[in-house]
């Protein structure tokens, strides 16, 4: 049995933070409703490399949900997701504060109407405030909860984590939100509303060590390099690139010895840990000089012979094919009906010694629009006046014609 087995999820989301935290949740045995607008559905649809009408990057945050089409703004729409979260265990949005309000769909509304509903709102930057609302995309974020200021410490400037790293750790703080939520629920028998920012969720995952250094006041606290100085560094070989996280006097003595350098700890410039840290930037210099003169297998095996934390910055294909991700059986591949073969990640938590398939095809836009209304209990006469009027769409408008 899988962790949420019998939880009923309703989305309404654009983009990877709701959608995201909606698939995790359908891969622990939730069943996942999307709720999409009829004219083009979720933008993300759309975005980067694409097959059958799907982009890749919705297809990695949508596998195994059923997808509704339907106009917001009609009466009608309201009608049928007041059914639908009637009988739902939890609501996530992340639509920009108060438009679920103004579409009916507001938090107070439907859970008066269901007490026990979960429901989860997720902003780019809050209820309050100046910017709550503001449009927020990823590197906005980044760019406003000090991302960028880490990346480009020691550097020339502020640099991007190039990937959408706060669009994803928000999604992932949504899922631990509504699961803690539900077991409160399963003590009390009530449902809560949930505000959650991308804002907030980005500064506090970078926080730990990100403002290590700024988060002592006192003027006696004693100050170091941030972490992201002193431990990641790219270096390169004869013949490619690695990184070397030599952390502590056992391991900087390990990478001495792995490439014959171990006069350097008699160094005056380094023959402390306070000097050492004092004259860094020299010493990896020296480093740098050193390790070109080696090709990039031969130095990782002295490295791990000597126990020193070392890895190959591999490429896109060298990540796929890695032997360890073999072994933890952690890349599977699909066959959609519509986008052809692709590559799935499985979800990375184990349960009972096993690891969870990832969900079914990500669904068309509206492709479950006939068959959610005919649970609902619309006709098929209903359903097909409805998808002529645009006030839903259905991936097969044939799908509403077809017997029940």
């Amino acid at each position: 049995m899988q962790p949420l087995d019998g939880v009923k999820v309703l989305e309404f989301s654009t983009m990877i933070t709701a959608s995201l935290a909606a698939m995790m949740m359908g891969e622990q045995g939730a069943s996942v409703v999307k709720v999409e607008p009829v004219e083009v559905g979720d933008p993300m649809r759309h975005l980067g490399s694409s097959k059958g009408g799907m982009s890749a990057l919705f297809a990695n945050c949508n596998r195994g949900k059923q997808s509704l089409g339907l106009d917001l703004k009609s009466a009608e729409a309201r009608t049928i997701v007041e059914r639908l979260a009637a009988e739902a265990d939890v609501l996530l949005c992340n639509y920009r504060p108060g438009v679920m309000d103004k579409l009916g769909f507001g938090s107070e509304h439907l859970r008066a109407q269901n007490p026990r509903l979960i429901y989860c709102a997720i902003s780019g930057f809050g209820t309050q405030g100046p910017d709550r609302g503001l449009p927020a995309y990823d590197p906005i974020v980044q760019a406003q909860s000090g991302f960028a200021a880490v990346q480009g410490a020691g550097k020339a400037g502020p640099e991007f984590v190039r990937n959408l790293t706060c669009d994803k750790i928000t999604a992932y703080t949504a899922f631990q939100a509504v699961t803690a939520a539900l077991l409160v629920r399963e003590k009390t028998g009530k449902g809560q509303h949930i505000d959650l920012s991308m804002m907030d969720a980005g500064l506090f995952f970078l926080f730990p060590d990100g403002f290590m250094h700024k988060t002592l006041l006192d003027e006696d606290a004693q100050h170091t390099l941030p972490l992201s100085e002193m431990l990641y560094d790219l270096t390169l070989t004869k013949d490619g690139a690695i990184t070397v996280s030599a952390a502590n006097p056992a391991q900087q003595l390990g990478l001495l010895k792995a490439i014959d350098q171990l006069h350097l700890m008699a160094d005056e410039r380094f023959n402390s840990q306070e000097k050492l840290l004092a004259n860094l930037d020299e010493f990896r210099e020296v480093l740098s000089r050193e390790l070109l003169k080696h090709g990039t297998d031969d130095l990782l095996r002295k490295l791990k012979e000597n126990d020193v934390p070392a890895a190959k910055c591999l490429s896109y294909e060298e990540v796929l094919a890695h032997p360890q991700y073999e072994a933890n059986a952690s890349i599977d591949r699909f066959e959609h009906p519509r986008m052809g073969n692709l590559v799935r990640i499985k979800p990375p938590a184990r349960f009972g010694g096993e690891r969870a398939e990832p969900g079914g095809a990500s669904p068309a836009h509206g492709e479950h629009t006939a068959e959610i209304l005919r649970r609902l209990g619309w006709s098929d006469a209903d359903i097909e006046r409805l998808v002529a009027e645009g006030l839903a769409f259905g991936a097969d408008v044939q799908a509403a014609k077809a017997p029940s």
